[in-house]
């Protein structure tokens, strides 16, 4: 064990890790590409985008220049008092690209965030306006974050049970997971939205979905058409859709953003993630100009009173502008196209084969099931380590593997992936 792991297993605490049975996690030390390097001189694929945050590849040059010359100008000012050009100018940016009127942009810190900003912005929106809105909708296996309120909204992901006593009631409706040749997918998304007739009434304020793809608990995916059933049905109740985009933003469904691939304007949007190509935090919510508008008045009661002191860091949003400068580029728009049509033909091949369930991909997301269980099921570890022994990061969501890689991984690359796959199909599941 070198110093930084013994310095490590006396004094960090890891996320989303059991510290008592995890192996000493090797030291990175740099990146390139779709590659992460190691002390130990290994040069490590990620498939998975250093949890889906890294869209075009570890240090990127053009990112990494533009926070470099943002550094030397302005680091830091706090933003209630304050603007500065690459918040200006990414907010525009933001604007530009979204549908609709989602044209005002408040800066967070990350995911959990941004959607806890949306909640609260859908709560006191119906509060400034005189009307008692007061209940939240979310989906079955929805997963928005850790803090309180994302936690409320993704309890019924199973992840927080340890402080369910803390959450504040919200309604769950079903979620109709598809895949490949599913065939009960019509009947499941008339239930799921039958479902949601029955329980939007005159109260709710918002109803917050995972649009296209449900991450964290297995990748669970929905056609557009559903979305669009949602989308229709909550603008006649009154309420307002949030759409958190905070994986499938930047290019994951195979456009720009889940929104506009499925043809849907929501109300306000959560962004993270990709936002700074995976350079540093932040955390983005776009609301539309009439909710911005329900804010202003003359007394500070009626603001929205939220804020965090990196908020708009100018240093995440130069690396924002960067990381849109190069997704916006052809050769960007190429390399999704090429991701998802690897991915369909590798599990179109899979299908043909009989192995692994329920098949499923959008976009540069790719899964399958190849076990029972939940976030503890026995099978993710085994295939972890599988791929680890081969040079490759893949953390399985339980017995769900996916490929979520960054946009620059070369075919080889994801073919080995792939190959890998099936190999481990045959040896460990």
């Amino acid at each position: 064990m070198n110093d930084i792991q013994d310095l490590d297993r006396r004094h960090v605490w890891h996320p989303f890790t059991q510290a008592k049975t995890m192996a000493p996690p090797p030291e990175a030390v740099g990146g390139t590409g779709a590659y992460i390097l190691t002390a130990e001189g290994e040069r490590i694929l990620d498939l998975v985008s250093s949890w889906w945050v890294n869209l075009h590849g570890h240090a990127h040059p053009a990112i990494a220049a533009a926070v470099a010359e943002q550094a030397g100008r302005l680091e830091q000012v706090i933003f209630a008092d304050f603007t500065h050009a690459p918040a200006a100018r990414l907010a525009a940016r933001l604007a530009s690209l979204l549908p609709g009127d989602l044209d005002r942009v408040f800066y967070s810190d990350d995911g959990s965030t941004a959607v806890e900003v949306a909640l609260k912005m859908a709560l006191q929106y119906f509060a400034n306006r005189g009307e008692g809105r007061r209940r939240l909708l979310a989906f079955e296996g929805a997963y928005h974050g850790d803090t309180v309120g994302a936690m409320s909204v993704g309890r019924s992901s199973g992840y927080f049970r340890a402080w369910e006593g803390l959450l504040f009631p919200v309604d769950v409706v079903s979620f109709p997971a598809t895949w490949l040749d599913d065939a009960e997918v019509e009947a499941k998304e008339a239930g799921a939205l039958a479902a949601l007739d029955a329980v939007l009434g005159p109260e709710v304020a918002a109803v917050i979905i995972e649009p296209l793809v449900q991450g964290a608990s297995g990748m669970r995916m929905c056609r557009p058409e559903f979305l669009r059933g949602v989308a229709e049905r909550v603008k006649a109740a009154g309420a307002l859709l949030v759409f958190d985009e905070v994986m499938t933003g930047f290019g994951r469904t195979g456009g720009l953003f889940a929104c506009l691939k499925a043809g849907v304007q929501p109300d306000l949007v959560c962004l993270s993630k990709g936002l700074t190509g995976g350079f540093l935090p932040m955390g983005a919510t776009v609301a539309r100009e009439v909710i911005y508008q329900a804010f202003l008045g003359d007394s500070i009661e009626r603001a929205f009173l939220h804020g965090h002191s990196y908020t708009a860091n100018p240093l995440g949003c130069a690396a924002g502008l960067a990381s849109l400068d190069l997704l916006l580029a052809d050769h960007c728009l190429d390399r999704i196209g090429g991701i998802e049509t690897i991915h369909q033909e590798r599990l179109s091949s899979l299908r043909k084969t009989g192995r692994g369930r329920h098949p499923r991909s959008c976009g540069t997301v790719a899964a399958i099931d190849l076990g029972e269980g939940g976030y503890g099921s026995a099978v993710g570890p085994r295939l972890k380590a599988f791929f680890r022994e081969r040079g490759i990061l893949l953390r399985p969501l339980g017995p769900v593997a996916y490929f979520l890689p960054p946009y620059c991984i070369e075919e080889a690359d994801l073919h080995r992936a792939w190959d890998t796959l099936e190999a481990a199909m045959d040896t460990v599941v």
